[in-house]
């Protein structure tokens, strides 16, 4: 992300804010600036005496602006990290009176989680003019691909766009899970190979063949046989493979197959831009547009709908999931 790079090259360069208030959706970047600052803006010799880690649930404004109007022991500046702020929500306000006169040696980061603030209050404004606003913004499914791409070619490694989308499909959208899982890959894979789905088998435990990006192909495909073979695989391990996640993934694939069918314009690249899909999929909608025309694609996706009730429970009357597994398959092929 291109704000995060900037953020942290500012940093580099010595233009640092009294304040930084990280908040939004995405734990994961606001993590990584939290970490960024606390361990570039101090050397390790003055992080003793002059950093401290403080956590909403635990603290008050009032506590955090008392540590943040110290001054510094034998350093040019302090760093005072406030974890778990939005705990604070109902008097984060209150810090604006600190913000609007914010200790020239303090530097104070404040982590506010899963919640945006108003833009309409003072403490937005104040943060604009004497320190740094960011939000941390979910990333669409179909933009975590380019994500884990774009984050493993920064540290010399390469992935197959199949390993990337089974990683997608397995793991959602959750940047710090998939972070996690991509420094596994990194410690065991050396740079020259290209991690591909088999990898991710053997050290993330993700089946390469019994998985949802493999029965949406089957489905694709109208390949009964390998697709009542992965959702027999799905009913024997139902806690990995939960019915709500296949629901969702196939509605949202016959979604854009529905897209595909209304495009003008069928070539690879005109299809990619218009679905958000890495090209190398396209081949995968051009060949279900084949074997489910426009009218049955919609009846898929209201019988999706009425699925995903039945699997929360809505007018299933308890079935199982096996059972939930094969009525789905049933009513798509």
């Amino acid at each position: 992300m291109d704000e995060v790079k900037l953020i942290v090259d500012n940093i580099r360069n010595g233009h640092i804010k009294p304040v930084y208030f990280l908040f939004g959706e995405e734990a994961y970047y606001i993590d990584r600036i939290a970490e960024f600052i606390e361990n570039n803006v101090l050397s390790e010799e003055e992080r003793g005496f002059n950093q401290m880690t403080l956590y909403g649930r635990d603290v008050s404004i009032d506590d955090i602006v008392g540590n943040a109007k110290r001054y510094p022991m034998m350093a040019q500046r302090q760093v005072l990290i406030v974890k778990e702020a939005q705990h604070l929500s109902r008097t984060i306000e209150n810090l604006t009176g600190y913000v609007d006169h914010p200790q020239p040696t303090t530097v104070l980061v404040i982590c506010y989680k899963y919640k945006k603030l108003d833009k309409r209050k003072k403490l937005y404004k104040a943060i604009q003019k004497n320190g740094v606003l960011f939000e941390s913004k979910k990333l669409y499914e179909n933009q975590v691909s380019d994500w884990i791409r774009k984050t493993l070619g920064g540290k010399g490694h390469r992935i197959s766009p199949k390993a990337s989308q089974l990683l997608v499909e397995c793991l959602g959208t959750d940047l710090g899970r998939i972070y996690n899982e991509l420094q596994k890959l990194q410690l065991v894979l050396p740079k020259e190979i290209e991690i591909a789905p088999a990898h991710i088998e053997e050290h993330i435990g993700i089946s390469k063949d019994y998985n949802n990006f493999e029965l949406k192909k089957a489905i694709g495909e109208r390949d009964v046989v390998k697709a009542a073979r992965i959702i027999n695989y799905f009913s024997q391990n139902p806690k990995d493979n939960p019915f709500v996640l296949t629901v969702t993934l196939l509605h949202a694939f016959f979604a854009q197959l529905l897209k595909y069918h209304g495009l003008k314009d069928h070539t690879p690249k005109s299809v990619a831009s218009a679905l958000r899909i890495n090209p190398y999929f396209v081949g995968e909608f051009q060949t279900a547009a084949k074997n489910y025309p426009m009218k049955k694609a919609s009846q898929i996706v209201s019988h999706l709908r009425e699925m995903d009730l039945k699997g929360k429970g809505v007018g299933a009357n308890a079935l199982s999931q096996t059972d939930l597994l094969k009525e789905l398959l049933v009513k798509i092929i």
